[in-house]
């Protein structure tokens, strides 16, 4: 190999390591020690002083007065412009699931412990669920978080429960983790979440989970309990699903030209 190649070669290696801690802070909840990432990345100690000393100069990575690392500043607008992306791509899919089944079609991701609509075509009907781009919410009490939680190791699941908390937005939510966990089996076997009047009264919502995306998101319909009845559910989870197969297949199987 070339002096050339080689360098590059030893390029693309550095920014696949450094993209490496990066999610490896993401998965210690967004704050490590050096030691700790040492241990779950496998890598050298000063290979990781190196790129962590690059990463915190950049930005990407801030030092916590207790000499801990923390996700930095800098990748919040990343995260919320390729959520934007992803949104603005995923729209045609919405715009068509919407044409079927004729009600709000919304697509969310997780992001710190919340779950993010990202997109949304809105139903011609005058009475619709009021869910906005951009809002946040604790997955535990929606649809499209009780997708992507049922997709998650229940380990994780229950952590995240503990660091969020169970809060009722109705008098149907779930506010305990072990009737939540066990409900999501029977989602994670259905493959859909139904949200019966949880996150808003008198709205249902069928939500199916996206699979194999590098961030953990669902596409759902929404609409009032009269329309969007028991009986429409068994009608509509499978063109959800379709729509949903779709966009996992879409966002990852594409690849960059050589």
């Amino acid at each position: 190999m070339t002096p050339e190649k080689s360098a590059r070669a030893g390029s693309v290696q550095s920014l696949q390591r450094a993209f490496e801690l990066l999610e490896h802070l993401a998965d210690t909840g967004g704050e490590a020690s050096l030691s700790e990432l040492a241990a779950s990345s496998g890598l050298p100690m000063p290979t990781i002083h190196r790129l962590i000393r690059t990463l915190v100069e950049l930005g990407y990575v801030r030092q916590n007065t207790n000499r801990r690392y923390a996700l930095g500043a800098r990748l919040i607008r990343l995260g919320e412009h390729a959520s934007m992306q992803f949104g603005t791509w995923a729209r045609p899919l919405l715009s068509e699931l919407v044409d079927e089944v004729g009600e709000t079609a919304n697509l969310a991701v997780l992001e710190r412990d919340e779950v993010v609509y990202v997109a949304q075509v809105p139903s011609k009907h005058s009475m619709r669920m009021f869910t906005e781009v951009g809002r946040r919410l604790l997955p535990h009490g929606t649809g499209v978080g009780k997708a992507i939680l049922s997709q998650l190791p229940a380990d994780e699941v229950r952590a995240l429960l503990d660091r969020t908390g169970m809060p009722a937005y109705t008098a149907h939510t779930y506010t305990d983790p072990d009737a939540l966990l066990k409900h999501l089996v029977k989602v994670a076997k259905q493959g859909y979440a139904l949200d019966e009047s949880e996150q808003e009264l008198g709205v249902r919502c069928v939500a199916v989970p996206l699979t194999g995306t590098p961030t953990p998101a669902a596409v759902s319909v929404s609409g009032p309990e009269g329309r969007l009845t028991k009986e429409a559910v068994s009608r509509i989870a499978p063109i959800v699903q379709r729509i949903a197969s779709t966009l996992s297949t879409h966002l990852t199987g594409a690849e960059i030209p050589a």
